[in-house]
């Protein structure tokens, strides 16, 4: 899908932290058929991976030493700094303040109050992804938590989420959210039942569409990567994989019923 503008609170656009720009860029070429280009000099390596001509993620070097490769999704706002504001009031953080980019607009980074990182992205001339929700673009975010109700509140208050909580595979629950008003919905909140590891704290997923799950796996492992969840199917959802890029980044593929599983 094609994407000219965003609603202020839905996904608009995601980077990758990486200790290895190029080597970033191989592995994501050659799962995705993501093409790149760097930016200018005083972007700091700063790469934009690109489809069909259309911009749908970016890599940059990681910014600390000790920071971990990982990507991160930028939600649309209308003012970053009043952002900031409310993810203070929530009782989030601001990780990195807000800062223009150039001309391009502003972001800042946050954790909220359980350790999940995420960004906003106030719009200049640049206004986010160019292509959403089929394979080779970001489709679907997801929040991983123990408290469910909390993270609701949080997001609720700083981006007007809303979303129905059902049960789901036992103990576990599924919210699908949405911004309020709008219809449209873009991500979930999965309650991290007792199965999940103690040591595995909450955090965001993120989901790329795929024509293959299986083939995608496969591919990520040639590439260097590897596969910490393999292909699974989920009833009326599709079928998932998650994968680690050769740094240790996170991520999942899809391919949605719709999408079929060749090619």
């Amino acid at each position: 899908m094609k994407t000219t503008s965003f609603v202020p609170g839905t996904p608009c656009w995601t980077d990758l932290s990486s200790p290895d720009i190029e080597a970033s860029r191989a592995f994501y070429g050659g799962l995705f058929g993501w093409d790149s280009e760097a930016g200018p000099p005083e972007a700091g390596g700063y790469t934009f991976f690109s489809l069909r001509g259309e911009q749908v993620a970016a890599v940059g070097p990681v910014m600390a030493e000790g920071d971990r490769p990982r990507w991160i999704t930028y939600m649309a706002t209308s003012d970053v700094a009043d952002t900031a504001k409310a993810v203070e009031a929530a009782g989030g953080s601001v990780s990195v303040p807000p800062m223009a980019v150039f001309d391009q607009g502003s972001f800042a980074q946050f954790t909220d109050p359980h350790g999940a990182e995420f960004a906003a992205w106030q719009p200049g001339r640049f206004g986010g992804a160019g292509l959403l929700d089929e394979p080779g673009a970001l489709c679907w975010i997801e929040l991983n938590t123990r408290d469910v109700d909390g993270s609701r509140a949080f997001y609720r208050n700083v981006f007007g989420w809303t979303g129905e909580t059902h049960p789901f595979a036992g103990d576990s629950s599924y919210t699908e959210l949405e911004v309020e008003g709008t219809g449209r919905r873009f991500g979930g909140i999965l309650l991290m039942n007792d199965a999940w590891p103690q040591e595995i704290p909450q955090h965001w997923m993120h989901y790329f569409s795929v024509a293959d799950t299986d083939a995608a796996a496969t591919r990520a492992t040639e590439l260097g990567g590897s596969v910490s969840v393999p292909p699974f199917d989920l009833d009326h959802v599709g079928r998932v994989a998650v994968l680690d890029d050769p740094h240790g980044a996170y991520f999942s593929v899809i391919t949605r019923p719709a999408q079929g599983a060749s090619g």
